[in-house]
């Protein structure tokens, strides 16, 4: 097949197999090429029409104009594929043979530049994971800020966590670790040789120019060093720029952080809401009023990150603070932020050797506004964050060569206008001044050329194809001199060139070109030194993303009335007035709404477990999500929305709230509670809180009830647990379980009814609820009148006991007919009596033949020994007395 291929389908073939699973773009003209089966993948992706490059359909290809071929990259991009940009890089007019052609950059979901395929006010991580025995390493890196962090982990749960937790835009796994999954939508399999821990420790130390790893704080780390090292290689092979700005590795622990998993992140919704994964309702939405997109990010990453450290956490709270009390000096910090450009990104670009001249030109304003900074914070604060803040770096060495080198406001490609400024460089002075020189000859040239010619509408023009030219229309032609040569001919003119004026096309030209060439050396040059100062720049941003996260979580504070919390290494936690931030902010812009109701909340040595009772919309997972966000605002260093609040830090956060099921793995609703709960009670700590909402709902109500029963228990008792817990049900019974544990408390979400009607009063109070109001409810959902009197009717009568003599509620007893009787004519006719569970069955008749089907004893129905027990006054009781009650009870259960 190769030999009939043309030459140009040679070259594509060769440089194909250099690209792996990336769709190549192929540059031919004004377009970009597809082939083969990357033809077939970019049609299905973008809709593209797929055709045929010879007669026989054997080439199917596709293409997209040069012009546009961003925005098709960035859906391919979100489609989870990579692209290969490959560049003709000579000129075609001066070549000979095929024109030459290489892959510029290769653009995968993970390692993109380019702002257009960027979220600015997210990281844009790839990752790499690696699965060592029972530990698990995990490495993730910024391409674009130069972030590069590593850690490890117990278990492959644990890591799967930590995955989410960083949400990388692509996941890196050796081949032999397929048992990771797909933990994100976009998975890339590498030779396990590149996590090998020899081979990926040379590839960090020989790029970071080091002898050892131990530097950095990677001593001991050997599944995290090979997952960092496997992933440097894979960014190295897909980055075709330069990595200098990946000047370091540094190494986290999990324990340093508060512990979110997958379901606790979705549940309180901090980055990404339940309804279609958007940013709109969450938390993240409500605390950022960045300035910068750096400012961004880093506040996101310390709402995925809250601290554990209370002196680390006073000390954001301390920044926080005193920016609240000083609103002059935070107005004037603001609104120099906003002039402040991504530092992290523009020296990504500089580094890589593709930052424009207005990126360029971005930096050095930036700095110029970091001095202004610097004067405003000096001395502004006593804060020992702030006060390091104020030391921010100008580096007024790249700020000076970048305002000595670029006019004030640069072109944002070479060649597309202005770029170096005046007096920088005498030679580009000199071809500039041949240039506008020229120029203004050539317009001397015009007006002599009309005098001697006598033609008054004679010009001197100049176009791309014919370059300078002197144009004469037809009615003037026998006026042109006899040293004009013709060089096109119009349907109404005629266009000339002169000796003259072909000597001063090539100066100008030749002046032109050299230009252009001399600013692409001088700004590349220019672009090298200034990313010499990488590490400083760096720091400096670093610097100014805290500082503008901070002033955001103030701004936020002050504005929505938020307090400070008193943070401490203790085990209670106490809210007064809490609210739910997200909530409280909705009903705010919602002039028709009630306000937030505000409540309280206590967890100490004696109030382990809170069992929360209530009717469905009253407010309890409301209850539930608003101090668990509490707590994790206080941990991120952020001010409450509380009166009140001390918090005793936690190790994690555990919610489990809601229905769903996993059909893709065969799980059902039950099934998934089950491993969230059980995920829960396998890795908890007494440092823990966590958040039940509903346990046991999917299953029959006995066995409900007892799984939840028995997780209460777990999570109250000191020995298997002892954490801190708040536990919403519908299991009234489950109230009882204060009675005989130390450490659980019943409360309630308080309702008023009127006229059958239930008033919901969102205000949580002790004791527990014996009724859930679900029909009041269903009503309120618009179920259909009969329906909603039946099932008044009906509850009215399992509430009052009345049952038959089988136990069977009167208003519902049905007749059932009797099966056909065994051919032997036996009198005994057997009959399935299904409960609740479906499991209980008998056998019985009538004299006619029929039965009834037997409803079992449910927990709304009269029981004679629980009502003698709950009158018996156990302090009150005599000896004699307490003999007496026990023969009673003992009548009561003999059959």
């Amino acid at each position: 097949m190769s030999k009939k291929l043309t030459p140009a389908m040679r070259q594509y073939m060769e440089i194909k197999k250099r690209c792996g699973d990336a769709i190549l773009f192929f540059r031919m003209g004004d377009f970009y090429e597809m082939f083969y089966d990357d033809a077939k993948a970019a049609s299905r992706v973008l809709g593209l029409t797929l055709t045929a490059r010879d007669k026989n359909r054997e080439v199917p290809m596709c293409g997209v104009p040069h012009h546009a071929a961003k925005e098709y990259i960035k859906r391919l991009l979100r489609a989870g594929r990579k692209v290969a940009v490959c560049e003709q890089v000579e000129d075609p007019s001066a070549s000979k043979g095929i024109v030459k052609r290489a892959v510029e950059r290769i653009i995968t979901p993970g390692v993109a530049m380019d702002e257009e395929y960027l979220d600015s006010r997210g990281n844009n991580f790839v990752a790499a994971a690696f699965v060592s025995g029972d530990s698990a390493g995990l490495a993730y890196m910024d391409v674009t800020t130069g972030e590069f962090r590593v850690t490890e982990t117990r278990g492959l749960r644990a890591l799967l966590d930590e995955i989410g937790r960083v949400a990388p835009k692509e996941l890196v796994i050796s081949e032999r670790d397929r048992s990771i999954g797909r933990p994100v939508d976009n998975v890339t399999l590498m030779d396990a040789y590149d996590f090998g821990r020899a081979t990926a420790e040379k590839t960090l130390t020989e790029h970071f120019g080091v002898a050892s790893l131990d530097g950095f704080g990677c001593a001991g780390l050997d599944a995290g060093v090979s997952a960092a090292g496997a992933l440097l290689a894979y960014v190295k092979a897909n980055h075709l720029g330069g990595l200098s700005h990946i000047g370091r590795l540094t190494p986290y622990f999990t324990d340093d952080f508060l512990v979110l998993d997958h379901r606790t992140r979705r549940n309180l919704e901090i980055t990404e809401n339940m309804r279609d994964g958007g940013r709109e309702g969450t938390l993240v939405s409500l605390l950022d009023r960045t300035s910068t997109a750096m400012g961004a990010r880093r506040l996101r990453s310390w709402l995925l990150f809250p601290l554990v450290d209370p002196g680390a956490i006073n000390g954001r709270l301390d920044a926080v603070e005193e920016l609240i009390a000083a609103p002059e000096t935070r107005s004037a910090v603001r609104s120099l932020l906003r002039g402040v450009y991504d530092l992290e990104r523009i020296m990504g670009r500089v580094a890589a050797g593709t930052a424009s001249p207005r990126d360029v030109g971005a930096l050095g304003a930036t700095l110029e506004r970091v001095a202004e900074l610097k004067k405003t914070l000096s001395g502004a604060f006593s804060c020992g964050l702030l006060r390091s803040l104020s030391e921010l770096d100008d580096v007024p060495e790249a700020a000076a060569l970048i305002a000595g080198a670029l006019v004030d406001e640069p072109a944002p490609a070479l060649g597309s206008g202005p770029v170096i400024r005046e007096g920088y460089n005498a030679e580009l002075d000199s071809l500039k001044a041949v240039g506008s020189g020229g120029k203004d000859e050539l317009a001397r040239l015009e007006l002599k050329e009309r005098e001697r010619t006598g033609i008054a509408s004679l010009k001197v023009r100049y176009n791309k194809v014919f370059g300078y030219y002197i144009e004469v229309t037809r009615a003037n032609l026998a006026n042109v001199p006899d040293d004009y040569t013709r060089k096109q001919t119009l349907v109404n003119a005629e266009r000339f060139i002169t000796p003259e004026l072909k000597e001063w096309e090539s100066r100008i030209l030749g002046a032109e070109e050299r230009i252009k060439a001399l600013e692409h050396e001088l700004f590349t040059a220019l672009r090298s030194s200034v990313a010499g100062f990488t590490p400083r720049v760096q720091a400096t941003a670093d610097r100014l993303a805290s500082l503008d996260a901070l002033v955001s979580l103030a701004d936020t504070a002050e504005t929505m009335g938020y307090t400070r919390p008193r943070v401490h290494d203790g085990y209670s936690i106490a809210i007064t007035e809490g609210r739910h931030p997200v909530v409280e902010a909705m009903l705010r812009d919602d002039p028709s709404a009630d306000p937030f109701v505000p409540n309280d909340l206590t967890l100490d040595e004696d109030r382990r477990l809170l069992i929360l009772t209530g009717p469905n919309m009253a407010g309890k997972s409301t209850y539930l999500r608003q101090n668990a966000l509490i707590v994790l605002m206080a941990q991120t260093g952020s001010f409450v929305p509380a009166a009140e609040a001390s918090i005793g830090v936690v190790d994690r956060i555990f919610t489990r709230v809601g229905a769903s099921d996993d059909l893709a793995r065969g799980q059902s609703t039950f099934m998934v509670e089950m491993n969230e709960t059980a995920n829960i009670l396998n890795n908890a700590t007494a440092r823990s809180f966590i958040i039940l909402d509903e346990i046991g709902r999917g299953t029959s109500t006995f066995d409900g009830l007892s799984i939840a029963w028995a997780v209460a228990e777990y999570v109250l008792d000191r020995s298997t647990l002892g954490a801190k817990t708040l536990f919403a049900t519908h299991y009234h019974e489950l109230t009882d379980i204060t009675l005989t544990n130390e450490g659980a408390k019943n409360y309630n979400m308080a309702v008023r009814e009127w006229n059958d009607r239930v008033i919901f009063l969102r205000k949580v109070v002790p004791g527990g609820s014996n009724r859930s109001y679900g029909i009041q409810v269903a009503r309120l959902a618009g179920l259909p009148r009969p329906v909603v009197e039946r099932a008044r009717e009906l509850l009215r009568n399992l509430e009052s006991g009345e049952f038959d003599e089988e136990g069977m509620p009167r208003v519902a007893a049905r007749r059932v007919a009797a099966p056909r009787v065994a051919a032997s004519g036996a009198d005994a006719r057997r009959v399935a009596v299904c409960g609740s569970g479906g499991e209980a069955a008998r056998e019985g008749g009538t004299e006619s033949g029929e039965v009834r089907a037997v409803q079992p004893t449910l927990f709304g129905h009269r029981d004679p020994l629980r009502e003698a027990l709950r009158a018996v006054d156990p302090d009150r009781t005599t000896p004699i007395e307490a003999l007496n009650h026990l023969a009673r009870l003992k009548k009561l259960i003999e059959p």
